[in-house]
């Protein structure tokens, strides 16, 4: 390649880069204006009614602000494949500092968004409620307290017990104690208390790419400017983006050899939601090389030992650092039996509820009496099993060393998300935010590049998913596959070599 045209090629990746950065940031913006009448408003009061702009969440005006949710959601996504695009043919244009910058820029606009996606942030708020107000929303729904908060909770919800952790009603209690019944003030709390954990994933996703020997603005790319990660964990507003905060640093925190704060913060994520223990086995394997390492014994008894002293003091440590946490916030231990979730999410992001789909009909030919329920009650748990050995599996294949520990993490929540009774889509946010921190084969990059465009376009600003929608995830699934073509099909230029 010559000179010339290597700069002409710097200069027209520069504009690229630039495009995308202008596209990403005008694709939040025009999000965030949509969301106050296609999001997951309220039922009752809100921003569009106190300024007189009610008819832009119902009749045409509805169709308007969804029309533009859904043009600025499709915009980030073209935003984040052109940042793809330009990190793969220009790598030298990109630094993580560079990319944060970037990031900044498109997630500042949502600060001021409305929550999109889910209506989930509002069953926090009652939960939190609930919980001020000496209920126990571990063995009751949020009907047995009347009141603003729960004329937001979607009606699916209000009967139904919470399936997380102590630490999310306690951070509920605290944000519902400050604002009252204020809702839209509640709402506001728990975005800054997402974008707390958002920081987190930011902070420490480069961290572990470096550690582990790979490219950190990949990792970037895919675990945090990802449309998963930024649609749901700052315009949805989950609890996730806490727990997957806190999960990151505590691998880094493995990594850098410091397994007593990395199990504190595995631990304190757990009360928030207990899929984060999923890590937790994987740390073990890290803190046993380590000991193998510090004591220098080989044989199979030397590992036994290891592998006993680490496994006792980090359980203990987690068992300790939980039941504090329960202690402090005043919750029952009733979490712990609620940790299977609800049953009355279908979509077919979970294999169970895929395989009953796919089976209804063809058994109805045998007898048309049976229903889509004979089928589920057999493949959920049938699914279980399958996920728990899947989990045990995983753990065993992936214990050699601490790279392999983490691609672990990845695995591990890869079989969790695909076999669990229900999968939504910010489930995918627990091994998003690991999948580009090893090295690994561009491939595990083009697949999981277009599987997230799929999932960030599945569900509807409201909270309704499109999955059933045939023709709908068609045209998605085709844009995906052209979009990472697009990406990764560009060959790099050839190294510099003069005229």
């Amino acid at each position: 390649m010559s000179l010339r045209s290597g700069r002409r090629n710097v200069r027209s990746n520069v504009k690229l880069l630039q495009r995308a950065q202008w596209l990403g940031i005008l694709a939040t913006v025009f999000m965030t204006l949509a969301s106050f009448g296609a999001g997951a408003i309220r039922n009752r009061g809100g921003v569009l009614e106190a300024l007189g702009l009610s008819f832009l969440s119902y009749g045409h005006g509805a169709g308007i602000s969804n029309a533009t949710l859904w043009t600025a959601m499709f915009c980030f996504i073209v935003a984040w494949a052109l940042v793809g695009r330009s990190l793969r043919l220009s790598p030298g244009l990109h630094s993580v500092r560079s990319l944060n910058r970037t990031l900044l820029w498109w997630v500042l606009p949502l600060v001021f968004a409305a929550p999109i996606l889910s209506r989930d942030v509002y069953s926090y708020l009652m939960q939190g409620a609930m919980l001020r107000d000496g209920f126990d929303p571990y063995t009751q729904g949020a009907a047995v307290n009347p009141g603003p908060m729960l004329l937001e909770v979607s009606h699916d919800w209000r009967n139904t017990t919470t399936p997380y952790g102590p630490l999310h009603l306690w951070l509920g209690e605290i944000i519902t104690s400050i604002v009252g019944d204020n809702v839209t003030a509640g709402v506001v709390l728990y975005k800054l208390v997402s974008l707390i954990g958002f920081l987190m994933i930011a902070w420490s996703v480069p961290q572990i790419a470096r550690a582990l020997g790979a490219d950190p603005c990949w990792a970037v790319w895919l675990g945090v400017m990802n449309p998963v990660m930024v649609f749901h964990l700052v315009g949805g507003m989950h609890n996730e983006s806490l727990m997957v905060g806190l999960v990151s640093v505590g691998i880094y925190a493995a990594l850098r050899l410091r397994f007593a704060l990395a199990v504190v913060c595995v631990a304190i994520s757990v009360s928030l939601k207990a899929t984060a223990v999923f890590v937790l086995p994987f740390l073990v394997w890290m803190a046993t090389r380590r000991l193998l390492e510090v004591k220098g014994g080989t044989s199979r008894w030397h590992h036994f030992v290891s592998f006993v002293v680490s496994g006792t003091w980090m359980t203990a440590l987690t068992l300790a650092v939980v039941s504090a946490v329960t202690w402090a916030s005043g919750a029952s231990w009733g979490w712990v039996s609620q940790i299977s979730g609800n049953s009355k999410v279908i979509n077919p992001l979970a294999i169970p509820s895929l395989l009953a789909s796919l089976m209804t009909p063809v058994g109805q030919l045998i007898n048309e009496n049976l229903d889509y329920n004979n089928f589920l009650v057999i493949t959920r748990p049938l699914s279980q099993v399958m996920m728990l050995a899947g989990l045990v599996a995983v753990w065993w294949l992936f214990r050699q060393d601490r790279v392999r520990a983490v691609m672990g993490i990845a695995a591990a929540y890869t079989v969790a998300v695909l076999f669990n009774a229900v999968t939504l889509p910010w489930y995918y946010t627990s091994l998003l935010n690991v999948v580009g921190t090893f090295p690994a084969q561009e491939k595990l990059r083009r697949i999981t590049a277009l599987l997230s465009m799929v999932i960030a376009a599945s569900f509807a600003g409201s909270g309704n998913h499109m999955l059933y929608n045939f023709v709908w995830m068609t045209s998605v699934a085709v844009l995906a596959w052209l979009l990472t073509s697009y990406v990764f099909g560009a060959e790099r230029p050839a190294p510099n070599k003069g005229d």
